[in-house]
């Protein structure tokens, strides 16, 4: 490992099927007023609504409702949420819901005291915050973006063709996660299987940089292992408690900042995805599908050796007699087989995405450094060609 670095999660988790219970062992810790952010309502169909509202009052909370968070929050969510959390005067943001809602939340945290607007200030700017924090907590319902128990916030400003993420410090980590494998249950498929490929598109991200024998990428290679085992089982039943709680899990690893230790890390996929989803609203981890194949195709002569390591031990590919741009290119081969065996989409043009719009998704797309090969915005619009 080649990087000097400084560690700390500061989120506690509660997993299993009595993580409820650390709901009414967390409450107490904070004031009476409870900001309880969810999107369309399934949770009260689903009975966890009424869980949570249940704890809310055992614990004396007084409870405001910020409900409707979208897919892909939107800068105007963020401004209502933002007057409904000060008309509260929250002392906690209580998210119930799957990454959007986390992220949502965590916007909403840094925005209530703050005099500025958020959107240039956190997602335009990068800038840090300098005001007081609400404390938020999260009660997650399904899999995919680690939001749980990281500090990202992804916000999309249509106006703006812009979909931006940011990365907040560990003062803006939930304090607590209630991660209770049933309540991913009833999620439908596409949902269900989009979150699945947003937990491989983070491990990667990470995976397929850097050169030095790093302690990260092994770990990176067992959780990707795990996920590939245990997909299908879910696919195939949405209710195996053990494949969803290994994939609840590696979830929550895959973007903990853990692995991210000591590593360049790359992002491009997400970069190119959230282009994506901010032209057509489309669900995060299919708009990462769609491009991740030819990205990846496009940049493995640029880091060869790693993507031969990948295609070996992650997808068990023999190198003997081959080439190692024949094992790589293998590795890759498997990689979209696992992906349309599970239904993921893997084009564009099944989100919406037409040839005319290439010039405004390459505008819309930011530049990483971090990965194997710093993208053009000629190649950025080949790659986006290659994905329709």
């Amino acid at each position: 490992m080649l990087g000097n670095f400084t560690y700390c999660n500061p989120t506690r988790l509660y997993f299993g099927k009595e993580a409820m219970q650390g709901l009414e062992k967390e409450l107490p810790k904070y004031g009476e007023n409870v900001l309880l952010v969810y999107g369309g309502g399934s949770i009260k169909k689903n009975g966890i609504y009424d869980q949570v509202v249940a704890a809310l009052k055992a614990c004396g909370k007084k409870v405001f409702e910020d409900a409707g968070v979208m897919p892909n929050p939107t800068v105007e969510k963020l401004h209502e949420g933002v007057e409904r959390a000060r008309a509260a005067k929250a002392d906690l943001i209580l998210a119930v819901g799957g990454g959007s809602v986390c992220d949502y939340a965590k916007a909403v945290s840094v925005s209530v005291h703050c005099d500025e607007e958020p959107w240039e200030k956190y997602y335009i700017r990068f800038e840090e915050p300098t005001c007081e924090i609400v404390p938020v907590g999260c009660v997650l319902t399904m899999v995919g973006t680690g939001s749980e128990m990281n500090g990202g916030s992804v916000i999309t400003n249509h106006a703006q063709k812009l979909k931006i993420g940011h990365v907040f410090g560990t003062e803006v980590f939930p304090k607590f996660s209630i991660l209770n494998p049933e309540f991913t249950f009833t999620l439908p498929k596409y949902q269900m299987i989009a979150g699945f490929y947003d937990i491989m598109s983070h491990i990667l991200e990470q995976y397929l940089s850097g050169t030095d024998d790093n302690t990260s990428d092994y770990i990176m290679e067992g959780m990707l292992r795990s996920l590939i085992h245990s997909a299908p089982i879910a696919v195939k039943d949405p209710t195996n408690y053990e494949a969803r709680s290994n994939i609840m899990w590696t979830a929550t690893w895959a973007l903990n900042t853990l692995v991210a230790m000591g590593k360049d890390t790359d992002w491009e996929v997400h970069m190119l995805g959230q282009a994506v989803g901010a032209h057509t609203d489309a669900t995060h981890g299919m708009t990462l599908a769609a491009v991740s194949m030819p990205y990846y195709r496009y940049i493995m002569p640029y880091g060869l050796a790693k993507f031969v390591r990948y295609a070996v031990n992650v997808w068990g590919v023999d190198l003997s007699g081959k080439t190692d741009e024949a094992v790589a290119a293998e590795g890759l081969d498997r990689m979209e087989a696992w992906m349309r065996s599970l239904g993921l989409v893997m084009n564009l043009t099944e989100l919406g995405v037409k040839e005319d719009m290439i010039d405004g998704l390459v505008k819309s797309t930011l530049v990483m450094e971090g990965g194997y090969k710093v993208l053009t915005p000629e190649e950025i619009a080949q790659i986006f060609r290659a994905s329709l």
